[in-house]
């Protein structure tokens, strides 16, 4: 299966398979601070945390540059850790810039992301910051269920705690 099929889009966002030309467009919006400021690396706007974080999604293959209508980079998302035995597959590391924060350009990536990941398999879970209140809140709005509560190691990053929301597939279950 194409975790990073050619762009899936609707009427608010565009998500582009992830390439490596693409870092310095990205990096533009994910230097504000405050983006991280709630999320478990805080100091991902720094050049040198970001290109981590850059690497391990060009590595994971399943990693989308989001454009709004406008054409203009408004962050990054990913499918990771697929696991075919458990038809599960994550969706995570997603920011976005400011500007988007409130309006429909959350919920629009994940149901675009989900609605690709429902035809090969039946779960989708996602990783949270304990201390990422914007997105528990925004899991909650999409109707994610928190099943728990672990340590994670985001690429190359310390483990650090999160929560863990599930979303079924609403076909199969």
């Amino acid at each position: 299966m194409n975790w990073q099929p050619f762009n899936l889009s609707d009427k608010w966002v565009k998500l582009i398979p992830l390439q490596e030309t693409d870092f310095e467009r990205l990096y533009q919006v994910a230097q504000d601070p405050l983006i991280w400021e709630q999320h478990p690396n805080p100091d991902r706007y720094k050049r040198e945390v970001f290109q981590n974080y850059f690497k391990g999604a060009i590595e994971s293959k399943g990693a989308f540059l989001i454009v709004n209508d406008q054409n203009l980079v408004i962050g990054c998302t990913r499918f990771y850790d697929h696991f075919p035995e458990k038809s599960e597959i994550k969706i995570g590391y997603t920011f976005f810039s400011r500007d988007c924060w409130g309006g429909p350009y959350n919920r629009s990536t994940k149901m675009l992301m989900l609605n690709h990941a429902f035809q090969f398999v039946d779960q989708v879970i996602f990783h949270v910051g304990a201390n990422n209140i914007r997105s528990q809140r925004a899991m909650e709005k999409l109707g994610a269920i928190k099943i728990g509560e672990e340590l994670v190691a985001y690429y190359g990053e310390a483990s650090r705690n999160n929560f863990v929301y599930q979303i079924s597939n609403p076909i199969k279950n």
